[in-house]
């Protein structure tokens, strides 16, 4: 084992320790999947379990994956023999094995976020009830609070205190049958039955607590009390329960997370010991320490403190932008200097945000300069229309009772089977206590349904009942192109002849790649493939080594590391988030994903922020986050006064007018005034900057003299007429002109673009 050398005292320490509990407390960076990797490996080479016999549990299946490279890397090919994966994913397993002990088919489907909507919303209409009262995601946000708390319908019914709960009460039940019914469980079930199982079935968790002598559990923070009592009952008998992780990277309390089953893990096992994992391989000095400021803002967490032997390393670089175009066009800028002067490649940049809907602006001005970026979100291919179409033909092959794939799909290509004959067909599926499908079956059977679409209905269910007796004779991939191709899919997006339908194949074809390689695992069936494709989630989509800039939450950054770190968007408000300004708990919530954000981080790392922003349809001013204030000044470098300079010298270099210098500067309070909490120079300046830059861009384009006007010129425009300049916004290295044409109204022109004259 001479891999052992390659640990410090502390990380040998939780490695070598085998027998009983164990906590190990992994600061951020501090190599955590090196000592949960290590640690197998050291329980199979010194005879401590044979594979079978270890259980690895991981937040992502991303995080599983890097876990089995790294497995193989130190004990090769048996690695592939070893249970590691994600709660969902091993619950899945055990359920596949088990599930008839609790009333589901083995061949039970999972129900993905759209499907879990498309049952609420079926389920609010068969109720009568108006979904404007009852939005079904609030709905279903409530039902798996509940679920995660290990509260049924039932129970949930019994203790339902007011309005709103008694409702959801009814909801939870139909919403619950309606799964059941269509032999379906959503992710919480998934955890939930499980539970279930083992609780009403003691047969099967004794055969489960025999198996896995040690269970080794990933990012314990951030489990939740489905998952704490579901890792209790299988490690009850042996108690080789391994636990890593970090209160202060505890992120995830709206999914249900509680923090207390890693603060109170001592209390749960009093002969626990505990190894303290402090060193950080990651990140400069200066980085940690800042993070470390701000993580001690926080009273609920265990003593702690990172320390490393990494380089001093760069400041924080600190700007304040005017807006939140602004805050993208110096973002942009700032990479481009990161490339040309820095040698950092696209690939070592990231943009974290506290909301998806913040990428917006910085989309726009990275395709308006043609810069390469990529936004991780990747279950959005599984929820584009055709590649939900091809997911629900799959799903109707491999379980016919599958209500809400059969409806989506009846009439994908068009067969003309329409809502009256199939809601003639329900009818007779109630009265017979069938599955719809089986009444497609019987449709001669049907009253009110003419020999015409009896024939389509039946053509459909033999297509269905064709695909199903092939299926376990063909590759995954050849099943996929045999759906494509026989129920004419594919003839039917090629007859449009369109963009869009191009389009549409191309993203088919891309299906077909996902197919074969996921052939190239051990298990690779279609309900395999299946549960593969449910439990995927943004982050696993996300691939290294391509150069381009990637822009993704903080809460997907979890796990990952980049060079350099753009944290934008750091303003009270936004982050921390407007509603957890006035609640401690939500507040030390999004402190810890500050912290998570920032020890993203290894060389360099930029707050960014803007005086005013529109968001959600909102414009508001904006005070700079608390958490930037809680960082040391000494820790700070605020780059907006030599990003100012430097572009007010370029002004001058280019000889313009005193108009367009005063124009740069006009308007804008608060120059001079330094502080972060205020309105900045660097803002201000930051701002006139960006004109400065237009103004250098537009010098290099022979008598572009638009870049150059400024508020409360008169200008002419060749379509609008005579209009006045109302401002002057900086978008990058050019500007928008805001300019009111009596008449036309107010436009938004591009000034290197914009055919306009002074008049």
């Amino acid at each position: 084992m001479d891999w052992l050398a390659h640990l410090n005292e502390r990380q040998r320490a939780a490695v070598t320790h085998t027998d009983g509990p164990l906590l190990v407390i992994a600061g951020a960076g501090s190599g955590k999947t090196r000592v949960l990797t290590y640690r197998i490996a050291y329980l199979l080479e010194s005879g401590k379990a044979l594979p079978s016999q270890i259980l690895a549990v991981t937040f992502t299946n991303k995080a599983a994956q890097e876990m089995k490279e790294r497995l193989r890397q130190l004990v090769g090919p048996i690695a592939d023999s070893l249970w590691v994966g994600t709660f969902h994913a091993t619950c899945v397993q055990i359920l596949r094995r088990h599930a008839d002990r609790i009333g589901y088919k083995r061949h039970f489907l999972i129900f993905d976020t759209s499907d879990q909507i498309a049952a609420m919303k079926e389920t609010l209409k068969e109720l009568n009830v108006d979904q404007r009262n009852f939005e079904p995601r609030a709905v279903l946000s409530t039902i798996s609070a509940a679920k995660n708390e290990l509260v049924d319908w039932r129970t949930y019914q019994e203790r339902a205190s007011d309005f709103w709960e008694r409702n959801v009460g009814r909801f939870y039940e139909h919403y619950q049958k309606k799964l059941e019914a269509n032999s379906a469980m959503d992710f919480d079930d998934l955890l939930g039955q499980t539970v279930r199982l083992f609780r009403e079935h003691p047969d099967v968790l004794e055969e489960y607590q025999e198996r896995f002598r040690y269970v080794l559990i990933d990012e314990y923070q951030d489990t939740n009390r489905a998952q704490y009592v579901l890792v209790s009952m299988i490690c009850a008998r042996h108690r080789n329960l391994c636990v890593v992780g970090d209160a202060d990277q505890s992120i995830y309390r709206f999914r249900g997370a509680d923090i207390r089953n890693i603060l109170d893990f001592e209390r749960d096992y009093e002969d626990a010991k505990v190894v303290k994992l402090e060193q950080n391989y990651r990140s400069t000095k200066r980085i940690l320490e800042a993070a470390n400021a701000v993580i001690e803002n926080n009273l609920d967490r265990p003593d702690k403190t990172l320390f490393t032997e990494n380089p001093e390393g760069e400041l924080i670089r600190f700007y304040r932008a005017e807006d939140e175009r602004d805050e993208a066009a110096f973002v942009a800028e700032e990479i481009e200097r990161l490339r040309r002067e820095e040698s950092f490649s696209y690939q070592d940049i990231t943009i974290l945000y506290r909301t998806h809907a913040q990428s917006r602006t910085f989309e726009e001005e990275f395709i308006r300069r043609g810069m390469p970026y990529r936004i991780v979100s990747g279950v959005r291919f599984y929820e584009r229309k055709e590649i939900k179409d091809l997911l629900a033909y799959l799903r109707l092959i491999a379980n016919t009772d599958d209500e809400l794939s059969l409806r989506r799909i009846i009439n994908v290509p068009k067969r003309g089977i329409g809502d009256t004959t199939l809601g003639r067909i329900q009818q007779f599926a109630d009265q017979e206590g069938i599955t719809l499908f089986e009444a497609m079956r019987r449709v001669e059977e049907v009253e009110d349904v003419t020999p015409a679409y009896a024939r389509r209905v039946k053509e459909f269910t033999e297509l269905i009942l064709g695909f199903r007796e092939v299926a376990e004779g063909l590759s995954l991939t050849g099943l996929v192109d045999k759906v494509l191709r026989d129920t004419g899919y594919i003839a039917e997006l090629q007859a449009e002849k369109s963009v869009e339908a191009e389009a549409r194949i191309e993203n088919l074809q891309e299906f077909l790649s996902v197919a074969k390689e996921f052939e190239t695992q051990v298990e690779s069936g279609l309900e395999a493939f299946l549960d593969h494709v449910a439990l995927v989630s943004d982050v696993d989509a996300y691939e290294e080594g391509v150069d381009m800039v990637t822009m993704m939450t903080l809460h997907s950054a979890k796990g990952l590391e980049f060079p350099v770190v753009f944290l934008v968007g750091m303003e009270d408000g936004v982050f921390p988030h407007s509603r957890a300004l006035w609640e401690p708990g939500e507040l030390e919530e999004e402190r810890r994903l500050c912290y998570v954000g920032m020890t993203r981080a290894m060389r360099l790392l930029y707050f960014t922020c803007a005086k005013f922003r529109t968001l959600y349809g909102q414009s508001n001013y904006n005070n700079v986050s608390r958490f930037v204030d809680e960082v040391p000044p000494s820790l700070i470098h605020d780059i907006g006064e030599e990003r100012a300079r430097a572009r007010m010298a370029r002004l001058g270099r280019l000889g313009l007018s005193d108009v367009a210098t005063r124009a740069a500067l006009r308007g804008v309070s608060g120059v001079g005034d330094g502080g972060r909490s205020g309105a900045s120079a660097s803002g201000v300046l930051g701002a006139s900057g960006a004109l400065g830059a237009s103004a250098a861009s537009g010098a290099s384009r022979a008598g572009n003299a638009a870049l150059n006007f400024a508020s409360g010129e008169k200008v002419r425009h060749a379509k609008f007429g005579v209009g006045t300049v109302i401002s002057v916004q900086p978008s990058g290295s050019d500007a928008i002109l805001t300019v009111a044409f009596p008449g036309e109204g107010i436009k938004r022109l591009m000034a290197s673009m914009a055919p306009l004259e002074r008049v």
